[in-house]
């Protein structure tokens, strides 16, 4: 914005025109970052070096986006120490505080931490590159005040300070942002419920046994954790005991799924089994039936005599072949009854004292008589059988 510059005179004490004395100045003021190439640079190698004057804006005003020139300095501060998500949230609520920002943050060295606060985990250079690369920070200020004063606010050219609203009790003072807060220049953001540094720490220390065999686990030596040499070995030994832990886990996870395999695999098997044993007592019965009496062929016999009446020569290759595989099934069916009925004693014999010759034929046995001399002929021995067969069922 262009200014007029205070107590602009000539060089013999008289003061310039109008159009003499004003004198453009404008606010070179660095602008925010568009871009998350790189990380945040340090005050000290980008500090503001403005030389127009910074009008004082309210909280109204500042929302309401002016002034358009220059972006609002909004500044932050703390230790940082295990950087984690709750220090983000609150610097993203810094940020966003008014519709154009410049973040800066200031953290605090070991030296000033340590005398105020108390040890730290992470020093201060590993703070300050944390810092640097959050994507909400413009600009980090290295060994930043315990109190801010008034000078520090005037080098940095900071308009409003954002932190949460509780009373920082430090250093002697009931509130360290009290003077800040009575200025007109503090903006409150609210703090993020169930996570901060020392609630970390204070998992760490609760569950410090299972953080040392972690990092003897790891390759870490006794020396590097501070253990003693007995607790070393505590150590060593429940981490063998967990691994046989897991082994018999696992064995117990592969046992069960492999009985569960095999338990599938012999109820298919099972499965199969009664299938077969259905068909194949299904087509016994059906070749034999309850009788045990062969079918198929006597099926067969009315075709067999179609084809006689139509083709002489070969219904009798065919009935030859036909006695044939008739003549084996009947010795088959015969042994396998012989094998099926029950034994009998040679004095309950019903056939003893006969003669072999003067025993019953089974029905099954063909008479060895001649073949027909003609078709006609055939056809009526295989009419006369299929009668016999009726008149005996």
């Amino acid at each position: 914005m262009p200014v007029r510059a205070a107590g602009a005179e000539s060089g013999r004490g008289i003061p310039k025109s109008p159009s003499e004395t004003m004198e453009e100045l404008e606010h070179t003021c660095p602008q925010p970052r568009l871009t998350l190439t790189a990380p945040a640079p340090f005050a000290d190698e980008t500090s503001c070096q403005c030389q127009a004057p910074h009008e004082k804006l309210t909280i109204a005003q500042a929302r309401l986006g002016t002034p358009v020139d220059r972006p609002v300095r909004v500044y932050a501060d703390g230790i940082f120490d295990l950087f984690h998500a709750g220090h983000a949230r609150a610097l993203m609520q810094a940020k966003t505080l008014f519709p154009n920002s410049y973040l800066l943050v200031g953290v605090c060295s070991d030296d000033l931490t340590h005398k105020f606060k108390g040890f730290t985990v992470m020093n201060e250079t590993e703070r300050y590159e944390a810092l640097r690369h959050c994507r909400y920070v413009d600009e980090v200020i290295r060994d930043a005040p315990w109190t801010l004063t008034p000078e520090f606010l005037e080098k940095h050219k900071i308009d409003f300070v954002a932190h949460d609203d509780i009373p920082y009790s430090s250093a002697g003072s009931d509130d360290v942002y009290k003077h800040i807060k009575e200025a007109g220049m503090f903006v409150p953001t609210q703090r993020t419920e169930g996570i901060s540094t020392s609630d970390i720490i204070t998992r760490i220390v609760r569950d410090y046994d299972v953080y040392a065999r972690r990092n003897l686990q790891r390759g870490y030596t006794a020396k590097e954790l501070n253990v003693s040499f007995i607790n070393e070995k505590k150590y060593r030994f429940q981490n063998q005991v967990d691994k046989m832990k897991e082994k018999v886990k696992n064995v117990e996870e592969k046992s069960k799924e492999f009985v569960y395999k095999v338990e599938e695999k012999s109820h298919d098997l099972i499965q199969k089994w009664e299938e077969k044993s259905r068909e194949f007592i299904g087509n016994f019965l059906e070749l034999f039936g309850p009788d045990g009496a062969w079918h198929p062929m006597a099926q067969g016999a009315p075709c067999l005599q179609r084809a006689w009446l139509t083709d002489p020569a070969r219904a009798q290759l065919e009935r030859r072949g036909v006695l044939r595989q008739k003549q084996m099934f009947q010795e088959r069916s015969g042994r396998m009854l012989q094998a099926f009925s029950p034994r009998q004693s040679p004095n309950s014999s019903p056939t003893r004292g006969r003669s072999p010759s003067r025993s019953p034929s089974p029905p099954w046995v063909i008479n060895k008589t001649s073949p027909p001399s003609s078709p006609k002929a055939a056809s009526a021995s295989l009419s006369s059988m299929s009668e016999g067969d009726e008149d005996e069922k």
